[in-house]
């Protein structure tokens, strides 16, 4: 088969169609553009960053595929083209969401892996990085700090600990707040650090409770969003934070704390007491 027949088969198929569309940055940006609202080709060029006489060359292979039409000296997106442009978005977000996840998947339930991905929700993913290492914790950080609710059950050291000051003012201004540990992490956050825990505990707004056999991930329910921590076990340090808007999520994490909770202790008839 010679290479312009080879061309000629990737273009009457519909992979074809598709590699054509991502093989460059602006194709794509370019037909979202014109889902949102006519636009000129001069227009396009300045939000893509491209020549006019290459937005020219994908106009004209946009309305051969039907995607586009031209209104006079605008042109906009057919619904054959919103239909197309809508789909490849949601892969490229998926895929995108897929390649942050790569490396640190290992470290979250799986159904933590599928709120990522979905691109029919606003989730965040949080990696941390060689050069920036507490991008996750920051990511908590700014959760917490609008919190008006908030309950985490699960290893909770690596990301709490770092938010303890954040965490104790919410708290001291009216956060309500439960969370269930594992004993050891409870009894060393009350000999580290006794006039914090003395403080949030007698403020009223806060309930410890404990748990023997928690997850090695951690699950935490703010007011509108739901996190979920990965950490690596051996260093102790969170590698990835995933919170979302999703009520699939938020009924997942409400289940997984409530089976938690069921079987939990309260703190003061234990630790404290010591």
């Amino acid at each position: 088969m010679t290479l312009d027949n080879m061309k000629r088969c990737q273009s009457d198929s519909a992979i074809g169609d598709v590699a054509y569309l991502t093989r460059s940055e602006h194709r794509v940006q370019t037909l979202v553009s014109l889902t949102d609202r006519p636009r000129s080709r001069s227009e396009l060029c300045e939000r893509t960053g491209v020549s006019s006489s290459t937005i020219r060359r994908t106009l004209g292979e946009f309305e051969d595929r039907r995607w586009v039409r031209k209104d006079g000296y605008k042109y906009t997106a057919t619904l054959l083209g919103e239909a197309i442009a809508s789909g490849v978005k949601e892969l490229l977000d998926r895929v995108e969401a897929e390649r942050a996840l790569r490396d640190v998947w290992h470290w979250l339930p799986d159904e933590a892996l599928e709120f990522a991905v979905d691109a029919s929700t606003e989730a965040t993913v949080t990696v941390a990085e060689y050069d920036s290492p507490y991008r996750p914790v920051n990511r908590f950080r700014s959760l917490l700090e609008e919190a008006t609710q908030f309950r985490f059950v699960g290893v909770d050291l690596s990301v709490l600990e770092p938010c303890r000051e954040a965490f104790r003012q919410q708290v001291l201004d009216g956060m309500q707040a439960e969370i269930i540990d594992p004993p050891e992490a409870a009894s060393y956050i009350l000999s580290t650090y006794p006039e914090l825990c003395t403080e949030i505990l007698e403020s009223g707004n806060m309930t410890a409770l404990l748990h023997d056999e928690l997850p090695s991930y951690g699950v935490g329910i703010f007011d509108d969003r739901t996190a979920i921590v990965g950490n690596d076990l051996d260093s102790g340090a969170v590698k990835v934070l995933i919170d979302s808007d999703a009520q699939a999520a938020r009924e997942w994490a409400e289940a997984v704390y409530a089976s938690y909770r069921e079987g939990a202790r309260p703190l003061e008839h234990s630790l404290i007491a010591e």
